[in-house]
């Protein structure tokens, strides 16, 4: 079930035959049907780096599912996305500790810096903004993940030199 159309994500050519090849290889070792659409998706993210309606309608197509099924629980998990993801995601934590300590300035300030929103993503994929409630580092308040990496007690001044270092 190789996709014979152009991809319309945003990897402006990078989704090669391979890389349906591959999904279609391992949606072809599963269950057709809806038991398996949870694996298949991460799958498929974990392949094209996010969930594009292409993508959505052919694995649809391919599980005997309608395309609305699919949507659904892409849209109800908040670990799919539908827009290209940057190579560094930038999570900001909310939780009451960091949010007494200034995490809403310093999520003003991270979103002043980059040029975008929560759940946004830099034109140039470098940085992807979300948040979270908790990250049970209440000590280092106010807390920045970037991918892995923990940067406690941060402030909007010291922001630009951290973005930095994820060249």
């Amino acid at each position: 079930m190789a996709n014979t159309s152009k991809s319309s994500c945003a990897c402006n050519g990078a989704c090669t035959d391979a890389v349906w090849g591959e999904l279609d290889e391992f949606i072809a070792c599963q269950e057709r049907g809806r038991n398996s659409l949870i694996t298949v998706l991460h799958k498929a993210q974990e392949l094209f780096g996010y969930l594009p309606v292409d993508v959505q309608k052919h694995i649809a197509k391919a599980l005997g599912l309608t395309v609305s099924e699919v949507l659904g629980v892409v849209t109800f998990y908040h670990y799919f996305s539908m827009q290209p993801r940057g190579r560094h995601t930038v999570n900001v934590c909310m939780g009451t500790a960091c949010y007494v300590r200034g995490a809403k300035k310093v999520m003003q300030a991270i979103q002043e810096q980059l040029g975008i929103k929560k759940g946004e993503t830099t034109p140039d994929r470098r940085f992807s903004l979300t948040t979270q409630r908790c990250f049970g580092a209440c000590g280092l308040a106010p807390v920045v993940m970037i991918d892995n990496d923990v940067h406690g007690r941060i402030t909007p001044q010291k922001l630009a030199k951290i973005l930095a270092k994820y060249e």
